[in-house]
């Protein structure tokens, strides 16, 4: 049996380009363990290793030093929040930054990462003027799905995620910023 983690080891904070490595293992860890439920497919395969490519985050964090928050314990990667501003969401007419990623290592789960780093994104889009914030989490992951709406995310209906002509339905969820 493991120790209880310490809470107050936690620690927030933008990321930077020499995270890189460890949000590439984190990305792909935390992918694999939700998505891949019936084991890793070809396309889910060519994804992870072309969008978690460690030279593709070093350079979107470069790019956009305000896109991704990290939640890190005793100096480790534990958790990681990604926004992309203005984009379109698939449902409705709405432009506005998306919470592409809210991903938060299994063995972190419970602590109150994934919230915190939700409540982080929130407040900086509140800081920079946006009103609200889209997202779309894998319609059969009914922990993630539930976990949005008790932060307060309403369903706009589902869409879905195409690889490779493999669909893959999701729900996307609003929310109106404060």
């Amino acid at each position: 049996m493991t120790a209880p983690l310490d809470k107050t080891k936690l620690k927030y904070r933008l990321a930077v380009p020499e995270d890189a490595l460890c949000l590439s293992v984190l990305f792909r860890q935390v992918y694999i363990h939700n998505y891949a439920i019936e084991g890793i497919p070809s396309d889910f395969s060519r994804f992870i290793i072309e969008q978690f490519a460690i030279t593709k985050i070093e350079q979107k964090i470069r790019k956009q030093p305000h896109s991704m928050l990290v939640a890190t314990y005793k100096g480790n990667l534990a958790g990681v929040a990604e926004i992309n501003y203005q984009k379109d969401c698939p449902i409705g007419d709405l432009t506005a930054p998306e919470l592409s990623k809210l991903y938060v290592l299994e063995c972190f789960t419970g602590m109150g990462i994934g919230q915190q780093l939700l409540q982080n994104v929130e407040q900086q889009l509140q800081t920079k003027g946006y009103k609200e914030l889209w997202l779309w989490v894998y319609a059969i992951n009914e922990r993630a799905v539930q976990f949005y709406k008790r932060q307060h995310y309403q369903w706009l209906g589902n869409a879905f995620l195409d690889l490779e002509g493999n669909q893959y339905e999701n729900e996307v969820l609003y929310k109106q910023l404060t």
